[in-house]
């Protein structure tokens, strides 16, 4: 089973950075395009 914190959906600009920050934040997160 995945464990993940984040789902972000689109991989424009606002969703890399929502990545970025998820990852400083020590979050796990999965990125959907």
């Amino acid at each position: 089973m995945i464990k993940t914190d984040i789902i972000i959906i689109g991989a424009g600009p606002a969703g890399l950075f929502a990545v970025f920050e998820a990852g400083l934040l020590k979050l796990r997160c999965h990125l959907i395009d």
